[in-house]
């Protein structure tokens, strides 16, 4: 199985006898391109992936021929089919339905931007946004990744995630110093996981990026099982993180209990949000 390394992807063995490694390794491919890495020649790619050269021509190959990638001389990128995959699953599970209007009353009436994720191994991932018209220094969309540690996002997610999957997060540190107030130290994360779980919601403020200051809160599914995180995210010039907790947390309350309703109409992307 190919896994996020600092370098890319690095491939381990998977015991399941219907396990198609070949699968993974076009998948892998596929995934190797970025915002950082929007075009890479065939060496490029064998690195972020990790495959033998040979392997990843030949992924590539296919995936040319398939329409998801176009070759411009000796270097490759990603056509507009790929979008293809984003749609239907934005579509057959009624994110729009489901969460999208719960945000975008959050961004009225706050003028922040508001987002749900959920978490994507030591990441968290976009699967709703709504922005506003104020440039920020980090932008972000659905299918943006940040690392965990340094997102209230991830952070209300890992908390609430059973005692052995924090552990195995934690062994991991030190983790990436994205700013001086990025948590890299395993034993104050685990401290802020536990006061997560107590006060039920995690405010960060330069930890991701300067400038930035956040709120967020847990999203529960029918067995009380967190399923996601949404947030009210905005810059530091325009409130303090006190005023911030202060006014957005009741209504991110207040959000999350109508998306965990709703979601209790649309089983079925309930199931599609828990991780594993």
């Amino acid at each position: 199985m190919l896994i996020d390394s600092p370098t890319g992807m690095v491939e381990r063995e998977s015991k399941d006898p219907e396990y198609l490694s070949t699968l993974e390794r076009g998948l892998s491919v596929l995934r190797a391109f970025d915002q950082a890495h929007p075009e890479m020649a065939l060496s490029e790619v064998a690195v972020r992936t990790g495959l033998n050269p040979a392997v990843a021509r030949r992924c590539l190959n296919t995936l040319v021929q398939l329409g998801y990638i176009a070759q411009h001389g000796r270097r490759f990128l990603l056509r507009p089919e790929v979008l293809v995959f984003g749609s239907a699953y934005l579509s057959s599970m009624n994110i729009e339905q489901v969460a999208l209007p719960h945000l975008q009353a959050l961004r009225d009436e706050t003028g922040d931007s508001a987002s749900l994720a959920v978490r994507s191994d030591d990441h968290i991932l976009y699967v709703a946004h709504v922005s506003t018209s104020r440039q920020v220094r980090l932008g972000a969309n659905v299918g943006t990744r940040f690392p965990l540690h340094a997102t209230s996002l991830g952070k209300v997610l890992m908390a609430f995630e059973p005692a052995e999957t924090i552990a195995t997060f934690l062994a991991r540190a030190p983790f990436e110093r994205r700013t001086e107030n990025t948590v890299t130290d395993p034993a104050a994360l685990d401290a802020r996981f536990a006061a997560i779980r107590k006060q039920g919601y995690d405010s960060a403020l330069d930890e991701l990026d300067y400038g930035i200051v956040s709120v967020a809160v847990p999203v529960f599914d029918m067995d009380r099982v967190v399923v996601a995180a949404i947030n009210c995210s905005t810059s530091t010039t325009r409130i303090s993180q006190v005023e911030l907790i202060r006014t957005r947390l009741p209504l991110l309350r207040q959000a999350a209990g109508a998306i965990e309703a709703a979601l209790r109409r649309w089983p079925v992307l309930a199931h599609s949000l828990r991780h594993g």
